[in-house]
């Protein structure tokens, strides 16, 4: 057992946690207890959707924490939270990435993109996003995310990819309602809409 863990930081750190979940103040207070003396934030710009954001981080912050909690975008979602759901994809300079996996401070000035960022400027959805529309492929949506951003990179990679090659670039999104037929026929979808 954890010598320093006891009754009372169990009972705090669920407070903690229920208020964390409600507010986003709340997280930043959490975070604030946890944070080891002499820790500071660094304000560093990122370039998101590209656009230059610039953002207070902690050393130890990872780039889901700070997309959803520091920036707003709260497309990407934190489910495992360590790199195992792959529901906090993004695209970085091209590659798919975990960001509740990835450090802030590492991803630098490469270039970031989030599901926000996939859409058109005016609103007009992405082909893989209308794909999967059309496919009904989210069933609970709590994945989407993630799968679209993996699809996303695979077509600028790959534009005519095969029905193998989409199984293998997306085999790092899981999803729990089991719709992985429905994300696969989209990007098929997607590939042939060109």
């Amino acid at each position: 057992m954890n010598p320093r863990l006891s009754r009372r930081r169990f009972i705090k750190a669920v407070i903690a946690s229920s208020a964390a979940a409600a507010t986003n103040a709340g997280v930043h207070a959490a975070m604030a207890q946890n944070r080891p003396q002499g820790t500071v934030e660094r304000l560093i710009s990122l370039n998101v959707n590209g656009k230059t954001r610039r953002v207070d981080v902690m050393p130890q912050e990872t780039l889901a924490y700070t997309l959803r909690y520091k920036l707003g975008l709260t497309g990407t979602k934190i489910g495992c939270n360590r790199g195992e759901c792959g529901a906090c994809t993004v695209i970085i300079d091209g590659v798919t990435n975990y960001s509740c996996s990835t450090l802030t401070h590492s991803v630098g000035s490469r270039q970031l993109q989030t599901i926000e960022g996939v859409a058109g400027a005016d609103g007009t959805l992405h082909p893989v996003q209308q794909a999967f529309i059309q496919e009904l492929a989210p069933q609970c949506g709590f994945c989407t995310p993630g799968q679209v951003m993996s699809a996303v990179a695979l077509l600028n990679e790959n534009p005519h990819p095969s029905r193998e090659e989409v199984r293998q670039a997306l085999s790092g999104n899981l999803c729990r309602c089991g719709a992985y037929d429905n994300y696969l026929n989209g990007v098929m979808r997607a590939a042939e809409n060109g």
